[in-house]
Protein backbone atom coordinates (compact mmCIF):
# COMPACT_ATOMS: atom_id res chain seq x y z
CA UNK A 1 0.00 0.00 0.00
CA UNK A 2 1.12 3.12 -0.61
CA UNK A 3 2.08 5.57 2.53
CA UNK A 4 1.07 9.49 2.76
CA UNK A 5 3.28 11.32 5.56
CA UNK A 6 1.51 14.90 5.81
CA UNK A 7 3.59 17.76 7.95
CA UNK A 8 2.11 20.51 9.94
CA UNK A 9 1.21 21.39 12.99
CA UNK A 10 -0.64 18.31 14.65
CA UNK A 11 -3.80 18.42 17.20
CA UNK A 12 -5.88 15.66 18.40
CA UNK A 13 -7.80 15.80 22.10
CA UNK A 14 -7.59 12.96 24.23
CA UNK A 15 -10.59 13.92 26.27
CA UNK A 16 -12.93 16.80 26.82
CA UNK A 17 -11.26 20.04 28.41
CA UNK A 18 -11.85 20.85 32.17
CA UNK A 19 -11.66 24.33 30.84
CA UNK A 20 -9.35 26.72 28.99
CA UNK A 21 -5.63 26.43 29.91
CA UNK A 22 -6.24 22.09 29.74
CA UNK A 23 -3.36 21.12 28.63
CA UNK A 24 -3.57 17.64 29.62
CA UNK A 25 -6.51 17.09 27.17
CA UNK A 26 -4.89 17.03 24.37
CA UNK A 27 -1.57 16.41 22.10
CA UNK A 28 0.22 18.83 20.41
CA UNK A 29 3.21 18.93 18.14
CA UNK A 30 4.42 22.39 16.50
CA UNK A 31 6.03 19.92 13.68
CA UNK A 32 4.11 16.91 13.76
CA UNK A 33 3.98 13.87 11.04
CA UNK A 34 0.84 12.17 10.03
CA UNK A 35 1.71 8.84 8.60
CA UNK A 36 -1.18 7.17 6.63
CA UNK A 37 -1.27 3.78 4.48
CA UNK A 38 -4.79 1.85 3.36
CA UNK A 39 -7.14 4.54 4.36
CA UNK A 40 -6.16 4.54 8.06
CA UNK A 41 -3.59 6.44 10.50
CA UNK A 42 -0.21 4.50 11.23
CA UNK A 43 1.50 7.08 13.18
CA UNK A 44 1.50 10.50 14.45
CA UNK A 45 4.21 12.54 16.41
CA UNK A 46 7.53 14.49 15.86
CA UNK A 47 8.02 15.17 11.94
CA UNK A 48 11.92 14.02 12.10
CA UNK A 49 11.01 10.89 14.18
CA UNK A 50 8.06 9.70 11.52
CA UNK A 51 9.94 10.73 8.24
CA UNK A 52 12.88 8.04 9.20
CA UNK A 53 12.90 4.77 7.14
CA UNK A 54 9.32 5.51 5.19
CA UNK A 55 10.74 4.44 1.87
CA UNK A 56 11.47 6.19 -1.26
CA UNK A 57 8.07 5.79 -2.26
CA UNK A 58 5.97 7.78 0.14
CA UNK A 59 4.38 10.83 -0.69
CA UNK A 60 4.68 14.07 1.40
CA UNK A 61 2.37 16.92 2.18
CA UNK A 62 4.16 20.19 3.98
CA UNK A 63 0.60 21.48 5.20
CA UNK A 64 3.25 23.77 7.67
CA UNK A 65 2.66 26.50 9.22
CA UNK A 66 -1.31 25.29 9.38
CA UNK A 67 -3.11 22.26 11.79
CA UNK A 68 -4.23 19.64 11.00
CA UNK A 69 -7.03 18.31 12.96
CA UNK A 70 -9.14 15.25 13.10
CA UNK A 71 -12.07 15.61 10.05
CA UNK A 72 -15.16 17.79 11.64
CA UNK A 73 -18.14 15.78 12.83
CA UNK A 74 -21.86 16.96 12.25
CA UNK A 75 -24.51 15.60 14.45
CA UNK A 76 -27.46 16.02 12.85
CA UNK A 77 -27.92 17.10 9.57
CA UNK A 78 -30.80 17.21 6.96
CA UNK A 79 -30.14 16.13 3.62
CA UNK A 80 -32.99 17.36 1.63
CA UNK A 81 -33.29 20.55 2.87
CA UNK A 82 -30.47 22.56 0.77
CA UNK A 83 -32.65 24.32 -1.11
CA UNK A 84 -34.70 25.86 1.56
CA UNK A 85 -31.97 27.34 3.68
CA UNK A 86 -32.16 31.41 4.53
CA UNK A 87 -36.43 30.81 4.03
CA UNK A 88 -37.81 33.73 5.46
CA UNK A 89 -39.59 34.55 8.94
CA UNK A 90 -41.21 31.13 10.43
CA UNK A 91 -41.28 28.93 13.78
CA UNK A 92 -40.84 25.57 13.47
CA UNK A 93 -44.24 24.06 12.85
CA UNK A 94 -44.90 27.11 10.62
CA UNK A 95 -41.66 26.30 9.14
CA UNK A 96 -41.71 22.77 8.45
CA UNK A 97 -45.14 23.11 6.56
CA UNK A 98 -44.33 25.60 4.62
CA UNK A 99 -40.76 25.45 3.48
CA UNK A 100 -39.67 21.90 4.31
CA UNK A 101 -42.14 19.78 3.50
CA UNK A 102 -42.88 20.86 0.09
CA UNK A 103 -39.26 20.48 -0.42
CA UNK A 104 -39.21 16.98 0.80
CA UNK A 105 -41.79 15.59 -1.81
CA UNK A 106 -39.71 16.68 -4.61
CA UNK A 107 -37.23 13.37 -3.55
CA UNK A 108 -39.65 11.21 -4.72
CA UNK A 109 -37.49 11.84 -7.84
CA UNK A 110 -34.49 9.67 -7.86
CA UNK A 111 -32.55 12.08 -10.37
CA UNK A 112 -33.22 15.30 -7.48
CA UNK A 113 -32.20 12.68 -4.84
CA UNK A 114 -29.26 12.01 -6.16
CA UNK A 115 -28.11 15.39 -7.17
CA UNK A 116 -28.40 16.89 -3.72
CA UNK A 117 -27.07 14.07 -2.02
CA UNK A 118 -23.78 14.75 -3.84
CA UNK A 119 -23.96 18.33 -3.56
CA UNK A 120 -24.64 17.99 0.55
CA UNK A 121 -21.38 15.45 0.54
CA UNK A 122 -19.43 17.64 -1.17
CA UNK A 123 -20.17 21.07 0.90
CA UNK A 124 -19.45 19.03 3.76
CA UNK A 125 -16.26 18.24 2.66
CA UNK A 126 -15.68 21.60 1.70
CA UNK A 127 -15.71 23.20 4.86
CA UNK A 128 -13.65 20.24 6.52
CA UNK A 129 -16.77 18.04 7.92
CA UNK A 130 -15.97 14.57 6.79
CA UNK A 131 -18.60 12.53 8.75
CA UNK A 132 -22.44 13.24 9.63
CA UNK A 133 -25.92 12.19 10.96
CA UNK A 134 -27.72 12.59 8.42
CA UNK A 135 -31.98 12.58 7.58
CA UNK A 136 -32.96 11.81 4.44
CA UNK A 137 -36.72 12.00 3.48
CA UNK A 138 -39.41 9.64 3.56
CA UNK A 139 -38.50 7.79 0.65
CA UNK A 140 -35.91 5.14 0.20
CA UNK A 141 -34.75 6.36 -2.84
CA UNK A 142 -33.09 9.69 -0.86
CA UNK A 143 -31.24 6.88 1.38
CA UNK A 144 -30.02 4.78 -1.42
CA UNK A 145 -28.84 8.27 -3.02
CA UNK A 146 -27.26 9.28 -0.16
CA UNK A 147 -25.64 5.91 1.05
CA UNK A 148 -24.36 5.96 -2.51
CA UNK A 149 -22.45 9.19 -2.70
CA UNK A 150 -21.25 8.72 0.47
CA UNK A 151 -19.62 5.40 -0.09
CA UNK A 152 -18.41 7.32 -3.55
CA UNK A 153 -16.02 9.27 -1.43
CA UNK A 154 -15.61 6.68 1.17
CA UNK A 155 -17.49 8.73 3.66
CA UNK A 156 -18.43 7.21 7.29
CA UNK A 157 -21.83 8.18 7.69
CA UNK A 158 -24.91 7.38 9.96
CA UNK A 159 -28.33 8.04 7.81
CA UNK A 160 -31.83 6.69 7.80
CA UNK A 161 -34.77 7.31 5.88
CA UNK A 162 -37.39 9.61 8.18
CA UNK A 163 -40.13 7.62 9.59
CA UNK A 164 -43.71 10.15 9.40
CA UNK A 165 -47.31 8.70 9.35
CA UNK A 166 -49.15 11.42 10.33
CA UNK A 167 -49.25 15.55 10.20
CA UNK A 168 -47.78 14.99 7.07
CA UNK A 169 -48.88 16.29 3.54
CA UNK A 170 -49.72 13.93 0.71
CA UNK A 171 -46.84 12.31 -0.83
CA UNK A 172 -44.53 12.50 2.57
CA UNK A 173 -46.21 9.92 4.51
CA UNK A 174 -45.90 5.82 5.15
CA UNK A 175 -47.99 3.75 7.40
CA UNK A 176 -46.77 2.30 10.51
CA UNK A 177 -46.24 -0.97 8.47
CA UNK A 178 -44.81 0.33 5.56
CA UNK A 179 -41.72 2.23 7.57
CA UNK A 180 -40.99 -0.85 9.16
CA UNK A 181 -40.30 -2.95 5.87
CA UNK A 182 -38.82 -0.22 3.93
CA UNK A 183 -36.57 0.43 6.64
CA UNK A 184 -35.77 -2.93 7.12
CA UNK A 185 -34.80 -3.42 3.60
CA UNK A 186 -32.94 -0.03 4.08
CA UNK A 187 -30.47 -1.77 6.73
CA UNK A 188 -30.06 -4.42 4.91
CA UNK A 189 -28.83 -2.85 2.31
CA UNK A 190 -26.55 -0.67 3.50
CA UNK A 191 -26.10 -1.04 7.16
CA UNK A 192 -21.94 -2.12 7.74
CA UNK A 193 -21.10 -1.90 3.94
CA UNK A 194 -17.94 -0.54 3.69
CA UNK A 195 -18.47 2.90 6.00
CA UNK A 196 -22.00 3.31 6.25
CA UNK A 197 -24.45 3.25 9.33
CA UNK A 198 -28.23 2.96 9.34
CA UNK A 199 -30.37 5.17 11.90
CA UNK A 200 -33.77 4.02 12.72
CA UNK A 201 -34.92 7.80 11.92
CA UNK A 202 -38.95 8.62 13.17
CA UNK A 203 -38.69 12.12 12.05
CA UNK A 204 -40.31 13.47 15.99
CA UNK A 205 -43.31 12.34 17.86
CA UNK A 206 -45.69 14.69 16.03
CA UNK A 207 -45.34 12.54 12.89
CA UNK A 208 -45.52 8.92 14.34
CA UNK A 209 -48.53 7.32 15.40
CA UNK A 210 -48.06 5.17 18.83
CA UNK A 211 -47.87 2.59 16.12
CA UNK A 212 -44.85 3.72 14.28
CA UNK A 213 -43.04 4.65 17.01
CA UNK A 214 -43.82 0.98 18.28
CA UNK A 215 -42.40 -0.04 14.60
CA UNK A 216 -39.34 2.16 15.49
CA UNK A 217 -38.63 0.24 18.78
CA UNK A 218 -38.86 -2.78 16.62
CA UNK A 219 -36.54 -2.55 14.67
CA UNK A 220 -34.02 -1.05 17.49
CA UNK A 221 -34.39 -4.19 19.10
CA UNK A 222 -33.78 -6.29 16.18
CA UNK A 223 -31.07 -4.36 15.33
CA UNK A 224 -28.95 -3.23 18.29
CA UNK A 225 -26.31 -1.86 16.76
CA UNK A 226 -27.96 0.71 14.75
CA UNK A 227 -28.55 4.37 15.85
CA UNK A 228 -31.28 6.22 16.11
CA UNK A 229 -32.04 9.56 15.62
CA UNK A 230 -35.09 12.39 16.14
CA UNK A 231 -36.05 15.72 17.62
CA UNK A 232 -36.59 16.28 20.93
CA UNK A 233 -37.75 19.78 22.64
CA UNK A 234 -36.94 22.35 19.86
CA UNK A 235 -39.95 24.39 20.56
CA UNK A 236 -42.57 25.16 23.44
CA UNK A 237 -45.41 24.76 20.25
CA UNK A 238 -43.69 21.10 19.42
CA UNK A 239 -43.87 20.24 23.17
CA UNK A 240 -47.42 21.07 23.53
CA UNK A 241 -48.67 19.26 20.38
CA UNK A 242 -46.27 15.98 21.35
CA UNK A 243 -48.16 15.63 24.95
CA UNK A 244 -51.74 16.54 23.59
CA UNK A 245 -50.42 13.49 20.61
CA UNK A 246 -49.21 10.99 23.62
CA UNK A 247 -51.68 12.06 26.94
CA UNK A 248 -50.23 8.97 28.62
CA UNK A 249 -46.58 10.39 28.71
CA UNK A 250 -45.05 11.92 31.82
CA UNK A 251 -43.36 14.26 29.11
CA UNK A 252 -42.04 15.12 25.98
CA UNK A 253 -39.06 12.25 26.49
CA UNK A 254 -41.30 9.91 27.99
CA UNK A 255 -43.00 9.11 24.56
CA UNK A 256 -39.67 8.11 23.52
CA UNK A 257 -38.62 5.85 26.33
CA UNK A 258 -42.30 4.21 26.40
CA UNK A 259 -41.23 2.45 23.07
CA UNK A 260 -37.44 1.97 23.26
CA UNK A 261 -36.20 4.38 21.50
CA UNK A 262 -33.26 6.06 24.15
CA UNK A 263 -30.13 4.70 24.42
CA UNK A 264 -26.24 5.13 23.89
CA UNK A 265 -26.91 5.14 20.09
CA UNK A 266 -30.24 7.83 20.41
CA UNK A 267 -29.07 11.03 19.07
CA UNK A 268 -32.02 13.43 19.83
CA UNK A 269 -32.18 17.22 18.09
CA UNK A 270 -31.94 20.19 20.01
CA UNK A 271 -33.35 19.17 23.77
CA UNK A 272 -33.24 23.14 24.57
CA UNK A 273 -36.28 23.22 26.84
CA UNK A 274 -35.99 20.12 28.99
CA UNK A 275 -37.11 19.23 32.58
CA UNK A 276 -34.98 17.89 35.35
CA UNK A 277 -36.69 14.71 35.20
CA UNK A 278 -36.22 14.59 31.44
CA UNK A 279 -32.33 15.45 31.51
CA UNK A 280 -31.97 12.47 34.05
CA UNK A 281 -33.93 10.44 31.75
CA UNK A 282 -31.15 10.75 29.10
CA UNK A 283 -28.73 10.31 31.43
CA UNK A 284 -29.48 7.73 33.03
CA UNK A 285 -29.99 5.87 29.20
CA UNK A 286 -26.97 7.57 28.09
CA UNK A 287 -28.75 9.43 25.00
CA UNK A 288 -27.32 12.36 22.97
CA UNK A 289 -28.77 15.63 23.71
CA UNK A 290 -27.36 17.47 19.93
CA UNK A 291 -26.61 21.15 20.24
CA UNK A 292 -28.00 23.14 17.03
CA UNK A 293 -27.51 26.94 17.68
CA UNK A 294 -27.56 28.46 14.52
CA UNK A 295 -30.76 26.62 13.93
CA UNK A 296 -32.12 27.52 17.13
CA UNK A 297 -31.56 30.96 17.15
CA UNK A 298 -32.63 31.53 13.67
CA UNK A 299 -36.27 29.37 14.15
CA UNK A 300 -36.31 31.21 17.39
CA UNK A 301 -36.24 28.09 19.78
CA UNK A 302 -34.47 28.56 22.65
CA UNK A 303 -31.12 28.67 24.00
CA UNK A 304 -29.14 24.78 24.29
CA UNK A 305 -27.59 24.95 28.02
CA UNK A 306 -24.73 23.34 27.28
CA UNK A 307 -22.32 24.08 29.91
CA UNK A 308 -25.38 23.09 32.23
CA UNK A 309 -26.07 19.79 30.67
CA UNK A 310 -22.21 18.84 31.35
CA UNK A 311 -21.90 20.37 34.88
CA UNK A 312 -24.99 18.37 36.23
CA UNK A 313 -24.33 15.57 38.70
CA UNK A 314 -26.24 13.33 36.34
CA UNK A 315 -24.09 14.77 33.19
CA UNK A 316 -26.04 14.39 29.82
CA UNK A 317 -23.75 13.15 26.53
CA UNK A 318 -23.82 16.51 24.11
CA UNK A 319 -23.15 16.67 20.40
CA UNK A 320 -23.48 19.61 18.23
CA UNK A 321 -24.59 19.95 14.71
CA UNK A 322 -25.65 22.29 12.12
CA UNK A 323 -29.11 20.99 11.17
CA UNK A 324 -29.15 22.24 8.12
CA UNK A 325 -31.31 23.74 6.68
CA UNK A 326 -32.86 25.46 9.87
CA UNK A 327 -29.47 26.20 10.51
CA UNK A 328 -27.99 28.79 8.24
CA UNK A 329 -24.46 26.98 6.95
CA UNK A 330 -22.73 24.01 7.15
CA UNK A 331 -19.51 24.82 8.75
CA UNK A 332 -18.77 23.19 12.44
CA UNK A 333 -16.94 26.22 13.03
CA UNK A 334 -19.70 28.78 11.95
CA UNK A 335 -21.79 26.04 14.21
CA UNK A 336 -19.35 26.69 17.26
CA UNK A 337 -18.92 30.20 17.15
CA UNK A 338 -22.50 30.67 17.27
CA UNK A 339 -22.84 28.24 20.28
CA UNK A 340 -20.28 30.81 22.27
CA UNK A 341 -22.70 33.09 21.83
CA UNK A 342 -25.82 30.78 23.23
CA UNK A 343 -23.82 30.12 26.02
CA UNK A 344 -22.45 33.26 26.81
CA UNK A 345 -26.38 34.21 26.82
CA UNK A 346 -26.86 31.36 29.48
CA UNK A 347 -24.37 33.24 31.42
CA UNK A 348 -21.40 31.28 31.01
CA UNK A 349 -18.57 30.71 27.72
CA UNK A 350 -17.15 27.95 25.97
CA UNK A 351 -13.14 27.92 26.08
CA UNK A 352 -11.79 27.53 22.43
CA UNK A 353 -10.51 23.94 23.70
CA UNK A 354 -13.84 22.45 24.39
CA UNK A 355 -15.20 23.84 21.11
CA UNK A 356 -12.61 21.81 19.01
CA UNK A 357 -13.08 18.89 21.25
CA UNK A 358 -16.42 19.01 20.54
CA UNK A 359 -16.34 18.99 17.00
CA UNK A 360 -14.04 16.36 16.61
CA UNK A 361 -13.65 13.64 19.52
CA UNK A 362 -16.59 15.32 20.99
CA UNK A 363 -19.29 14.37 18.24
CA UNK A 364 -17.01 10.92 17.53
CA UNK A 365 -18.12 9.79 21.23
CA UNK A 366 -21.45 10.69 21.21
CA UNK A 367 -22.18 8.86 17.96
CA UNK A 368 -20.32 5.95 19.43
CA UNK A 369 -17.37 6.10 16.95
CA UNK A 370 -14.67 7.72 18.81
CA UNK A 371 -12.41 3.83 17.91
CA UNK A 372 -12.92 4.93 14.25
CA UNK A 373 -12.88 8.76 13.72
CA UNK A 374 -12.34 11.92 15.71
CA UNK A 375 -8.62 11.60 16.74
CA UNK A 376 -5.52 11.27 15.05
CA UNK A 377 -4.28 8.36 16.88
CA UNK A 378 -2.64 5.45 15.22
CA UNK A 379 -5.24 2.79 13.86
CA UNK A 380 -8.15 5.62 12.92
CA UNK A 381 -9.36 6.37 9.73
CA UNK A 382 -7.64 9.02 8.08
CA UNK A 383 -10.08 11.95 8.15
CA UNK A 384 -8.14 15.15 8.46
CA UNK A 385 -8.85 18.55 8.03
CA UNK A 386 -6.50 21.27 7.96
CA UNK A 387 -6.96 24.61 8.92
CA UNK A 388 -5.57 28.18 8.31
CA UNK A 389 -6.36 30.86 10.42
CA UNK A 390 -4.91 33.12 8.09
CA UNK A 391 -6.84 32.52 5.21
CA UNK A 392 -8.42 36.08 5.04
CA UNK A 393 -6.67 39.63 5.54
CA UNK A 394 -8.81 40.29 8.65
CA UNK A 395 -7.85 37.27 9.62
CA UNK A 396 -4.35 37.50 8.79
CA UNK A 397 -4.36 40.64 10.73
CA UNK A 398 -5.53 39.22 13.59
CA UNK A 399 -3.17 36.38 13.79
CA UNK A 400 -0.23 39.19 14.13
CA UNK A 401 -1.63 39.69 17.73
CA UNK A 402 -2.29 35.97 18.88
CA UNK A 403 0.59 34.21 20.77
CA UNK A 404 -1.29 30.91 22.05
CA UNK A 405 -2.98 28.19 20.37
CA UNK A 406 -6.03 28.88 22.33
CA UNK A 407 -5.88 32.25 20.76
CA UNK A 408 -6.03 30.87 17.52
CA UNK A 409 -8.53 28.43 17.94
CA UNK A 410 -10.95 30.88 19.18
CA UNK A 411 -10.00 32.86 16.26
CA UNK A 412 -10.73 29.96 13.44
CA UNK A 413 -14.03 29.80 15.48
CA UNK A 414 -15.05 32.91 15.39
CA UNK A 415 -13.54 34.37 11.81
CA UNK A 416 -13.25 30.98 10.01
CA UNK A 417 -15.48 29.22 7.98
CA UNK A 418 -14.79 27.28 4.16
CA UNK A 419 -12.13 29.57 3.66
CA UNK A 420 -9.86 28.39 6.56
CA UNK A 421 -10.34 24.62 5.21
CA UNK A 422 -7.04 24.10 3.09
CA UNK A 423 -7.64 20.61 2.72
CA UNK A 424 -10.14 17.69 3.64
CA UNK A 425 -8.94 14.39 4.02
CA UNK A 426 -11.28 11.15 4.09
CA UNK A 427 -9.66 7.96 4.93
CA UNK A 428 -6.00 9.75 3.38
CA UNK A 429 -7.63 11.00 0.34
CA UNK A 430 -7.80 14.64 -0.73
CA UNK A 431 -11.32 15.80 -1.42
CA UNK A 432 -10.89 19.63 -1.79
CA UNK A 433 -7.57 21.49 -2.39
CA UNK A 434 -5.45 18.53 -4.20
CA UNK A 435 -9.06 16.38 -4.80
Amino acid sequence: MSMLLLRGRLLSFLRRPEGAGDAGSYLYDDDGGLLIRGGSIVAMGDFGAISKGIGAGAKVVDHRPHLILPGLIDAHAHMPQMQVIASYGAELLDWLNNYTFPEETRFADPEHAERIAGLFLDELLRHGTTSVAAYCSVHPGSVDALFSAAQARGMRIIAGKVMMDRNAPDGLRDTAESSYDKTRALIARWHGRERLHYAVTPRFAITSTPQQLEAAGTLMREHPGLHMQTHLSENRAEIELSCRLYPQARDYTDIYAHYGLLGPRALLGHCIHLTEREADALSDTGSVAVFCPTSNLFLGSGLFDWQRYGKRDKKLRVAAATDVGGGTNYSMLRTMDEGYKVVALNGEKIDPLSSFWQITRGNAEALSLVSRIGTLEPGSDADVVVLDARATPAMALRMERVETLEEELFLLQTMGDDRAVVETYVAGRAMKGEG
